[in-house]
């Protein structure tokens, strides 16, 4: 009987080590993909932004309007934000990100995190960004990104802030 508690105890370690070295693989490439994102925004590379995204996605933006009361508006197609970030524009934009916090399950992933955007040195607004990513045959790709936009109430980290001085 011990030796099959002891083969049992064996047998366990391995999944649970094989789990975890897959599940950090593909941590990994979820992180991958978000830093690629900001990578080709701030590059302007609209073609490095797109590779980032599934055939069909979601957006969504929850802001306050001038009178302070919320709103959301939502996007179903990249067009927009890619002729946007593809665009020539004279400062570069960054979008710094900390915090960011990323859960798998299977083939779908969120990932979860703070962001300060500047436009060249000058700060823009903060909030969060949320990813809803799936896993298919081309990798990792983000088919639902929400954020928020605020202007005040941003606890930008001073190693950020002082980057952009």
């Amino acid at each position: 009987m011990k030796r099959y508690y002891c083969l049992l105890l064996v047998l366990s370690g391995i999944y649970t080590c094989a789990w975890s070295q897959k599940n950090n693989t593909d941590e990994a490439a979820v992180r991958q993909v978000i830093t690629d994102l900001f990578k080709g925004m701030e590059k302007g590379d609209s073609a490095l932004v797109h590779s980032t995204f599934g055939r069909e996605i979601t957006m969504a933006t929850i802001a306050r309007d001038k009178a302070g009361s919320p709103v959301i508006h939502h996007e179903s197609s990249l067009d927009g934000f890619l002729k946007a970030v593809g665009t020539p524009h004279p400062e570069v934009w960054y979008e710094e990100i900390w915090n960011l916090k990323i859960q798998i399950d299977g083939d779908f992933a969120q990932a979860w995190c703070d962001y300060g955007f500047y436009i060249g040195k000058t700060f823009s607004h903060c909030g969060v960004d949320a990813f809803h990513m799936h896993k298919g045959k081309d990798g990792w790709k983000i088919f639902h990104l929400a954020d928020t936009r605020r202007k005040t109430g941003c606890d930008v980290p001073k190693k950020i802030q002082d980057k952009h001085k």
